[in-house]
């Protein structure tokens, strides 16, 4: 892999270990995103003025122009279990059948219809399991943060800025202003909620600012509509703890790298989503690590992001809708990069004794 194409060598050097992961929470911390809802500022945004969106897919252009780059990649993604489907059938004697489907938290028009496959499976069901309930309530939701104000602000007398040496403070000063946004107003808020705010592209900003919701959303509305029960696996709070106990300094660095990409956080987007679109999850690590090889070290914080932000999380996952599994009818629709893997929702499903079977489209 020493010859990546220059595109690829580019966003290398740009794009480390802590970027990579906090880009990665997009579709892992459900609350980043009802965050960017309660805190984006301005005008409502139009239909018709929406941004388009500019990202070009990264593995495409690997496999034009680093054809052993992409292979390898292809061959990584095939070894990890359940990371070729986004929807499961849960089963077990003596109850109906269940179903767990992956979810991406974005806006983009190809991952906010529940695909034609997993419309039966969605209509069959009696109950719908989300992650957090709580982001139908957006009051509910501002009184939960408020309760809980150092998960997201600084409530001492320190600030990002403190964390920054001068070179990346003016990294920051210059990608945020970049973005309409000055220092001064973000500097008490924690650095991976500015992080959340900025490493997202401009498309999907937009999109948001028009109102137009994620599948997670869309789905809990249908289940109220459809006189569905409806349950929360994970509380905001719960959410924004899990965040807040990442090192201070992998949150700082973070922030850096991920406003130091500019633009070229389109392609990065661009390519989650369309592996999410062919459904192939276990893709997305392996093809952003060509690009971030020091990702997984422990140096990079890999290890203790992947355990807190989704080993531990998976597993709260699995306890809590377990019960609900065992009663059979039900319809669990948490963030796509939850199923896969060793220790992933479908690897703790089936050793709890069910049997789990991917539904392909």
């Amino acid at each position: 892999m020493e010859n990546l194409a220059p595109h690829a060598a580019t966003l290398a050097d740009r794009l480390s270990g802590p970027a990579l992961k906090l880009i990665a929470a997009i579709n892992i911390a459900f609350a980043a995103l009802l965050l960017l809802t309660i805190m984006s500022v301005g005008a409502r945004a139009q239909e018709g003025d929406l941004a388009a969106c500019t990202g070009v897919n990264l593995l495409d252009q690997m496999a034009e122009t680093n054809p052993d780059a992409y292979r390898a990649v292809l061959a990584e993604g095939a070894e990890t279990l359940n990371g070729d489907a986004i929807l499961f059938r849960i089963e077990k004697d003596g109850v109906a059948p269940s179903h767990l489907f992956g979810t991406m938290h974005m806006t983009d028009p190809r991952v906010t219809e529940l695909p034609a496959f997993a419309q039966d499976a969605f209509e069959a069901s009696d109950i719908v399991v989300i992650e957090t309930t709580e982001i139908l309530d957006p009051a509910k939701s501002q009184m939960a943060l408020l309760a809980r104000p150092e998960l997201t602000m600084f409530t001492t007398d320190e600030r990002i800025s403190d964390f920054l040496d001068a070179g990346d403070e003016a990294v920051l000063r210059e990608g945020l202003a970049s973005r309409g946004l000055q220092l001064a107003l973000v500097d008490r808020m924690k650095p991976w909620l500015v992080a959340a705010m900025v490493a997202l592209p401009e498309c999907e900003m937009a999109r948001k600012q028009a109102g137009q919701p994620i599948l997670d959303i869309a789905l809990a509305k249908r289940a109220k509509a459809a006189g569905k029960d409806l349950v929360g696996l994970e509380t905001i709070v719960e959410q924004l703890e899990a965040m807040a106990s990442l090192p201070m300094a992998f949150h700082v660095r973070g922030l850096v790298e991920t406003i130091a990409l500019g633009d070229r956080i389109d392609d990065v987007i661009e390519t989650m989503i369309a592996l999410y679109d062919d459904g192939k999850t276990g893709l997305v690590w392996p093809v952003l690590r060509v690009f971030t090889p020091e990702a997984v070290s422990d140096d990079g914080g890999y290890a203790a992001f992947e355990q807190t932000m989704v080993t531990a999380r998976n597993r709260t996952m699995a306890e809590r809708s377990l019960p609900i599994l065992e009663a059979g009818g039900a319809f669990i629709a948490v963030g796509a990069l939850h199923l896969p893997g060793e220790e992933g929702l479908a690897k703790l499903y089936e050793d709890a004794g069910f049997t789990v079977t991917p539904v392909y489209r």
